[in-house]
């Protein structure tokens, strides 16, 4: 991923106020993200720890989403979650459900799309074995290329952002 700046990423947000971008923190991170290594941006905002946001790069530019993230539940020791983006199994704490509001009139309505993601939203650093995720076994062991993971990774993320903009 290019590297983004702090105002590409706030005016990047398709489901939420510009108001609202203005006041999100940005990663505690941010001056030292690996670039290099992320396919997207992902996070979980530092200041309200009930939001996450992600930023795609798309073809018509960054594509910022705002999500709302479940208050801490219960969560079984003994199930294992997959993530719909990366498709990397974790034990059910390491897979959160995100719910993201519609852009537009609709999302202003209460209307909302949801998908389960790796709870860090660290799928990048997943794929690419920088992280593991907390199973007896790791990350299960794909016939898929790096690249080919990557592009799943981000077609389905990208499919998700068409969802919540109302293109499907």
């Amino acid at each position: 991923m290019e590297p983004l700046t702090d105002k590409q990423i706030r005016t990047s947000f398709v489901n939420c106020t510009k108001g609202e971008a203005t006041r999100m923190r940005l990663p505690a991170d941010f001056a030292e993200l690996p670039w290099e290594e992320l396919d997207f941006l992902g996070w979980v905002d530092p200041g309200a720890p009930l939001k996450a946001h992600l930023v795609l790069p798309r073809e018509d530019g960054p594509t910022g989403i705002t999500l709302r993230v479940p208050s801490a539940g219960r969560t079984s020791a003994v199930k294992s979650s997959m993530c719909q983006a990366c498709l990397t199994g974790h034990a059910a704490s390491g897979v959160t459900l995100f719910a993201a509001p519609l852009a537009g009139t609709a999302g202003r309505e209460g209307n909302t799309v949801g998908t389960y993601l790796c709870a860090d939203l660290a799928c990048s650093l997943y794929v690419r074995g920088k992280r593991q995720p907390k199973l007896r076994h790791g990350r299960y062991e794909e016939n898929l290329t790096l690249e080919e993971q990557i592009a799943r990774t981000m077609g389905n993320l990208s499919a998700f952002a068409d969802k919540v903009l109302g293109l499907r």
